[in-house]
């Protein structure tokens, strides 16, 4: 008999991806908010006692972050208690939680990629209730790993590469910052990064991007060359030029030693990675409603 995974969030980008590559090897029940609300406890905890995972993965969260700022009420309740809610609920029926992390934790003034084991120190309110949601799956006594990740990117749902299309059949110009530097993560890549860690019983906090580094401004240029226009239409800017409710880490690299070191070697590069995001996708049918330059300089998930 097959073992079970329960895929929480599973309408999102990164839910998506998660549901297709455990496919291959779980039975997958995979249902989003509106189907299991993580903020509710008693809903959580029945939910999960009727479906009986063998295993969690949860992909939900409030990534708004610029939102967090003036909603924090609702940030630590999606963020913090509804990731508490899952552990109870896991340790119940002796089900393993994946919980998916971010390098907003960190506060960005470092100068080497974080270790798991590096001091905590959030600069905004979504970092803060997502490190909050670390803190109550550890203290649970569940069986856990704890993925951080950063500045995610996919074909699912709305993010920074998708906002570069769509702003550049738009506009002339694209001003970018180019002093926050961090990983560009790609969702299938991430998914099947969990998946092996979960094949290898790693239990724990892990790290997990695809490997190389750049900035936004780096990150916006290479998009947009691969789609066949001109990346001199990109302009650098410094983050100070910016008004945005939330403050970003200036620098927010993970080291993946430990992810490595349990599956047997990192993901892929990140310019690799974006080569494949381009691959068979109709790059004119992707549209970010509501999208306008600012909204291209913050986290990813936002």
């Amino acid at each position: 008999m097959s073992l079970k995974a329960l895929i929480v969030g599973a309408r999102g980008m990164l839910g998506t991806d998660v549901a297709r590559v455990f496919s291959k090897r779980f039975q997958v029940a995979a249902l989003d908010l509106r189907e299991l609300d993580i903020t509710d406890f008693n809903s959580c905890t029945s939910s999960i006692r009727d479906i009986n995972p063998d295993l969690v993965v949860n992909c939900a969260a409030f990534t708004k972050v610029d939102l967090c700022e003036s909603e924090p009420d609702q940030a630590y309740l999606v963020n913090a208690r509804g990731a508490g809610n899952l552990a109870t609920a896991c340790k119940e029926v002796g089900a393993v939680l994946v919980h998916i992390s971010t390098d907003y934790v960190f506060d960005g003034n470092g100068t080497r990629p974080y270790r798991e084991d590096h001091k905590v120190d959030p600069i905004n309110v979504y970092g803060a209730s997502k490190l909050e949601g670390e803190r109550a799956i550890e203290s649970s006594g569940v069986s856990f790993i704890i993925v951080r990740t950063a500045w995610l990117y996919g074909k699912a749902g709305p993010n920074f590469v998708k906002t570069m299309i769509d702003l550049s059949q738009k506009q002339d110009i694209l001003k970018v910052v180019d002093d926050q530097i961090g990983s560009p993560t790609y969702t299938p890549d991430l998914a099947q990064g969990l998946l092996d860690l979960v094949l290898q019983k790693a239990r724990g906090l892990v790290h997990v991007t695809n490997q190389g580094t750049c900035s936004w401004f780096e990150l916006a240029r290479e998009t947009i060359k691969l789609c066949g226009r001109d990346p001199g239409m990109v302009v650098s800017i410094p983050t100070s030029q910016l008004v945005r409710p939330a403050k970003r880490p200036g620098y927010s690299v993970l080291d993946n030693s430990r992810f490595c070191s349990i599956t047997g070697g990192p993901l892929r590069h990140w310019k690799d990675a974006l080569k494949e995001f381009f691959k068979g996708s109709e790059v004119q049918g992707f549209r970010v409603q509501g999208s306008d330059v600012q909204h291209s300089f913050h986290h990813p998930d936002d």
